[in-house]
């Protein structure tokens, strides 16, 4: 027989406690009747703070909105973008210019004002193929638009509304930050059934390219383009973050004026529309493709495309007669005007060292008598050479504590300190090119052999087809084996390897950045602390914004800029180029002229296969500016403050690529392009953002011997 199956119920929790035991958690009924009575007004009270909160920033919400709509804004710039070539984007342009235009419209003007949309639009078409006019428009356009065509090529039975290009130009307009989009769908059949199925396709197939907030709007008729132009008036745009923090100016008009003083310089005129912020007088402006300059003065003109229908009358009567009304002028105050900076002028006299006193030696013999004493621990075997390499507990320490005490400097700009000999192997390394003596090109063969494609030099085509297997090989070599150098044979290790030094930690061994500088160095500025002025430098733009100050033009006024002392040459070709391209007047905050070492976060684009050295030479399109560089590329230590020099851009990773340019402050994007000999124009080999401004950035050469 079993055991028993009788039932066994749990024994219960409190069968050894007393009632009182069970009763101690609780709160007497008048303390609770308390504490009740408050929290319930405390929780009444904070959920009506709550909803006084939330109605707050509604109504804050809906006056901004509000006052948007009720004030002035400068013509809304629309950028068609052909996806494909077979995309006809001046019937589009057409078609949108004859439904907005009104009665002051002026013939063959890009800008229209439309009294029954109460909308002003400018217009631009983005030529296909040609890419640098292509990112031109996009620095500027409010809406890109971008236009598919039902009618486009098919490839294996399936339309093919985006073409290589296309595709091309849309990912690299996501890096520099895209404003608001639609697409607009061209050439679609006339009968309804169809018409529906061909949009579906076209939608499905190509919506995964574009932000999910991006709609699509048939526009082959007036009412298509109707319902789109109501809905574009309504519609609250983005644009990207790096355009609004400072004003600038397309303009539409640009004119030149002889200088009386000097026939090498001149005044030139740009006219249009001040957008995003206030521009003062006392500022300096960028020209994209020019340069910095100053302003000698600014006209407030009348705008020629008002809304209202009585101000519209008035313009068309003056243009007949060719007067251009002006509303005001503001002239720059010498003493407030910030001056044009590129360089800094270094003192000779600051790395001079006078003659120690007998105290001071005192007192550096008792020091080094201390040192020698000190008794280091140091691995078994080790040699009086290796030991001296092995560094204490302590200098660790305290060197990490110098550093924490020059990152609280202040927020001016400072001068680099001079008076060192050249050191060959940090961030200046660019400049040593120029200076190298003749026993250092023979120690360094191996910078002087990338560096042979860059001198420019005429060479065959077979000499040129030789170079870049050489630095194909080289690339895939450096890619399998990092860092990785064979010992010379007939060189001795000690002098062809004479610049570099052995370190017992790349992370922890110490490195002054002021080592070893060369006296070039001290033309460059930087930054006690380059956050801390950024913080400053917006916070002074805001204010100036939000004030109303005598030297200050509003945004969203119709103006023209006398930019003064502009090269004639550079001038006259902007004049050319103006009538092919938009021209970009930004305002530069504090300090935006001055040149330092800036270092950017960046990554080779997908569509560039060839190998990109360091030291080679790119074209850097960094917000409105451009410029030709030399980036250094290095490693991105997090926890180093050394970094190590990479001696190419590999694909799939992230690098930093440090040159000399001038300040600026994030966020901005960049654009890296390579210019092919023999091409039809640049093409993008790299793309990233500004990371940094900070000359004392280690960047070391790693080498690891072999063989």
């Amino acid at each position: 027989m079993g055991k028993s199956r009788s039932q066994i119920n749990k024994a219960h929790k409190t069968r050894y406690s007393s009632k009182s035991s069970r009763n101690e958690h609780k709160a007497p009924l008048k303390a609770k009747a308390k504490i009740s009575k408050s929290e319930r007004g405390v929780a009444e009270g904070s959920r009506a703070v709550r909803h006084q909160c939330n109605k707050k920033l509604r109504e804050q919400k809906r006056e901004l909105l509000l006052k948007e709509k009720k004030a002035a804004s400068p013509p809304r710039v629309i950028v068609l973008f052909g996806l494909s070539a077979s995309v006809d984007l001046d019937s589009l342009a057409d078609d949108l210019l004859r439904l907005l235009s009104g009665e002051g419209s002026r013939a063959g003007s890009s800008t229209v004002a439309s009294s029954e949309y109460r909308l002003r639009v400018t217009v631009l078409k983005a030529p296909h193929g040609d890419f640098l006019s292509c990112m031109a428009r996009a620095k500027v356009a409010d809406l890109i638009a971008f236009v598919a065509s039902a009618n486009s090529s098919h490839e294996e039975s399936a339309p093919f509304y985006i073409d290589s290009f296309g595709s091309h130009c849309l990912s690299l307009f996501k890096e520099m930050g895209l404003p608001s989009t639609v697409v607009l769908i061209r050439d679609l059949p006339a009968e309804q059934k169809i018409r529906n199925d061909v949009k579906k396709m076209c939608i499905s197939s190509i919506a995964s390219k574009f932000p999910e907030d991006c709609k699509f709007y048939p526009a082959d008729t007036k009412d298509e383009l109707h319902k789109f132009a109501w809905q574009f008036k309504e519609q609250r745009l983005t644009v990207p973050h790096w355009r609004n923090q400072r004003p600038f100016l397309m303009a539409e008009q640009v004119d030149m004026v002889a200088n009386d003083c000097s026939q090498e310089k001149c005044t030139l005129l740009l006219t249009g529309y001040l957008r995003a912020r206030s521009l003062s007088v006392n500022q300096l402006v960028h020209v994209s493709g020019a340069g910095d300059f100053q302003l000698c003065k600014i006209e407030v003109l009348r705008d020629p495309f008002p809304l209202n229908s009585r101000k519209v009358v008035d313009v068309m009567e003056s243009d007949e007669v060719g007067d251009v009304e002006i509303l005001g002028a503001l002239v720059p105050d010498p003493l407030k005007q910030e001056p044009l900076i590129f360089e800094n002028v270094p003192d000779p006299l600051a790395g001079e060292q006078t003659h120690p006193t007998e105290e001071e030696m005192a007192e550096a013999f008792r020091k080094r008598k201390q040192e020698l004493l000190r008794k280091k621990t140091v691995p078994q075997g080790t040699s009086e050479y290796q030991a001296e390499w092995i560094l204490d507990g302590e200098d660790e320490e305290d060197s990490d504590s110098e550093n924490d005490d020059d990152d609280d400097d202040g927020m001016v700009l400072d001068e680099i300190e001079t008076g060192f000999p050249g050191q060959e192997d940090t961030n200046n390394s660019d400049l040593d090119g120029d200076q190298m003596s003749l026993n250092l090109r023979d120690s360094d063969a191996e910078t002087e052999a990338d560096s042979m494609m860059m001198e420019g030099e005429n060479f065959t085509r077979e000499q040129i087809e030789d170079e870049i297997r050489k630095i194909k090989a080289a690339h895939a070599e450096d890619e399998e084996f990092p860092d990785e150098v064979d010992t010379p044979l007939d060189i001795p290790a000690r002098k062809r390897f004479a610049k570099y030094r052995g370190l017992k930690s790349f992370r922890t061994s110490s490195w002054d950045p002021k080592e070893s500088l060369p006296p070039e160095y001290a033309r460059i500025f930087a930054f006690g602390n380059f956050a801390r002025t950024q913080k400053n430098v917006f916070a002074k733009a805001l204010e100036m914004e939000e004030e109303s100050r005598d030297d200050c033009v509003r945004a969203s006024s119709y103006v023209k800029l006398h930019v003064n002392e502009v090269p004639v040459g550079v001038a006259s070709k902007l004049c050319m180029t103006a009538m092919g391209a938009p021209i970009v007047a930004c305002g530069l905050l504090q300090h935006e002229s001055k040149m330092s070492v800036s270092h950017f976060s960046i990554k080779k684009h997908d569509s560039y296969s060839d190998p990109i050295k360091s030291k080679e030479e790119l074209l850097f399109h960094v917000g409105f500016r451009q410029f030709f560089a030399r980036p250094i590329f290095s490693a991105d230590n997090m926890n180093s403050d050394k970094h190590k020099m990479e001696r190419f851009l590999h694909p799939g990773r992230f690098c930093m690529a440090s040159i000399y340019a001038p300040i600026s402050f994030r966020p901005l994007p960049l654009i890296a392009l390579k210019i092919v000999e023999g091409g039809s124009g640049p093409v993008v080999a790299a793309v990233g953002t500004l990371r940094s401004i900070d000359p004392d950035r280690i960047i070391l050469k790693k080498i690891i011997l072999s063989g």
